[in-house]
């Protein structure tokens, strides 16, 4: 036991860290694809819907109040008590911020509990009476996760800047796992309740594993809160941006769902189940290659080393278009067998297998546009710049929504993957350019002609897929897991094979750098 504490207590490497997080990451993500699949073997698409919407309102709470304060402005102010050597006083100001954010959810959980009635017709306007009632109750229990997800994140934000990652890398896990437990083993009896209250009870083991590690820092609770205080006014004034950011994605978010509610039942939960395949990529191949290199990109622009800021981008750019490209192409190629293979058991039918697929597929075009994103936004952070990221976002989502309407009167589910993909790609185009106008050496030509060869090989590589797809179906029992799990392994080695053999031709740099590590 002492040995286990240890573990969760000790500093680790940057090496031990990145190791933890992109394992973790990666499993986290795999439990999320499990969940899916257990959620749609037991409850039928038509009262997922419900499922989904009841999460809207308090992930729009969550993220717009909470979770950009922590990732924008908490963490840097902390590490300057940590540098200064003023732990004392940095506990002091994770006490207030935690009370505040304790008052603060506390509060909205008692009046939307009561105004819940009213806001749901507005996110999902076309549900029948019946649903209603059910989102409007689930939703009012799912307002208590961002109570306890608000300390949780405040205590993570601790754990690290003292590089302590075991913790905070397993509670997700934990928080799936609960998930997981009342899909399995109380959906079948409670139904759509279960699960409601095993994210509850995932949300508050997501807190208890992080306060033990914590503790042993020597943070310790205290009743005190003040707005006066000046690290809190800064607080406030760097989470501005960023939280308008991410409460503008998840007001997207709510149009979609309110657009989708008008459509055929099941819609809603064919958007998230996609959105949720197409995130494995983008977050294991995207975001850690973003959150790995941001210290690296801050520390180049301090030491007003700009030449090997655009360096390090560069090379960043071109690793990860070197697997989201590929990516793209096998997640589009393959989006029927994913989804059945993934979700294709118990209730979830024919019917919703091909609307999640066709739907996975638009998705799956914005895989390298949301993988680019947050690296290129981390690149504004790094230059102490949180606005232009803001009004980019604003904008794309003001965009996303404008054409969602439309694409999805003509396409149904479909067409709103399609503006989703259509706003990231835009959000992509916009960031690049800005960051040109005051670093033109980023986007330089040995990148494009990276990307160049990139492409030509993916489309080199899709045609080895499709081939392969389809020769396989005349050898395997497509009607079984185990014929379709055949196929699409068979499929993938072939792509995967032809990939690296026109990397090898074309004399990609990646290829043997990647082969090198």
């Amino acid at each position: 036991m002492k040995r286990i504490i240890n573990q969760f207590s000790r500093e680790n490497s940057l090496r031990g860290a990145s190791l933890i997080l992109v394992v973790t990451l990666t499993i986290s993500n795999l439990l999320g694809l499990i969940r899916d699949r257990i959620l749609t073997h037991n409850i039928a698409t038509s009262n997922l819907d419900v499922y989904y919407v009841a999460f809207r309102i308090p992930d729009l709470v969550f993220n717009f109040l909470i979770l950009g304060a922590i990732s924008s402005a908490f963490i840097p102010i902390f590490s300057e008590f940590l540098a200064r050597d003023e732990e004392a006083e940095g506990y002091r100001i994770t006490n207030i911020l935690i009370n505040i954010g304790l008052l603060l959810m506390i509060v909205l959980a008692v009046c939307l509990f009561f105004l819940m009635p009213y806001l749901i017709p507005l996110v999902v306007p076309k549900f029948d009476s019946a649903k209603m009632v059910e989102a409007v109750r689930y939703s009012r229990i799912l307002m208590l996760t961002p109570i306890f997800f608000s300390v949780s994140y405040i205590i993570g934000a601790v754990l690290n800047c003292h590089k302590r990652f075991l913790a905070y890398s397993l509670a997700p896990l934990i928080y799936n796992l609960a998930i997981i437990f009342g899909a399995a083993v109380l959906s079948p009896k409670y139904g759509v309740a279960g699960v409601v209250y095993s994210v509850v009870a995932g949300s508050i083991l997501h807190l208890l594993i992080q306060l033990l590690p914590v503790f042993r820092l020597g943070y310790r609770w205290r009743p005190i809160i003040s707005f006066t205080e000046k690290p809190i006014k800064r607080i406030i004034r760097l989470m501005v941006p960023r939280t308008i950011s991410m409460g503008s994605t998840q007001i997207m978010l709510i149009v979609y769902t309110a657009i989708a509610s008008a459509l055929v039942a099941g819609s809603i939960s064919a958007f998230n189940l996609a959105n949720n395949i197409q995130t494995m990529p983008v977050v294991v191949l995207g975001t850690s290659f973003a959150t790995a290199i941001f210290p690296t990109l801050a520390r180049k622009i301090s030491a007003n080393e700009t030449v090997e800021f655009s360096l390090y981008l560069n090379q960043a750019l071109r690793v990860m278009g070197y697997f989201l490209i590929p990516s793209t192409v096998l997640f589009v190629l393959l989006r029927a067998q994913i989804v059945r293979l993934i979700l294709g058991s118990g209730k979830f039918n024919w019917d919703d297998t091909k609307m999640t697929a066709l739907t996975l597929g638009f998705l799956s075009l914005s895989i390298l546009a949301q993988g680019l994103i947050p690296l290129l936004s981390k690149a504004f952070y790094a230059l102490k710049n949180t606005r232009t990221p803001m009004f980019i976002s604003i904008v794309t989502v003001i965009f996303s929504v404008s054409i969602a309407y439309p694409l999805a009167r003509s396409m149904s589910v479909a067409g709103l993957a399609l503006a989703f993909s259509l706003g990231s790609y835009l959000n992509l185009v916009i960031l690049i350019h800005y960051l040109r106008k005051k670093y033109p050496a980023v986007l330089d030509h040995d990148l494009i002609v990276s990307y160049t060869k990139t492409v030509v090989s993916a489309l080199v590589m899709g045609i080895a897929v499709y081939l392969a797809m389809h020769l396989a179906a005349n050898f395997v029992d497509m009607s079984r897991f185990w014929g379709i799990l055949l196929q699409t392994l068979f499929a993938s080695a072939t792509g995967l094979i032809s990939y690296l053999i026109m990397g090898y031709v074309t004399g990609q740099e990646e290829l043997g750098s990647m082969i090198k590590r």
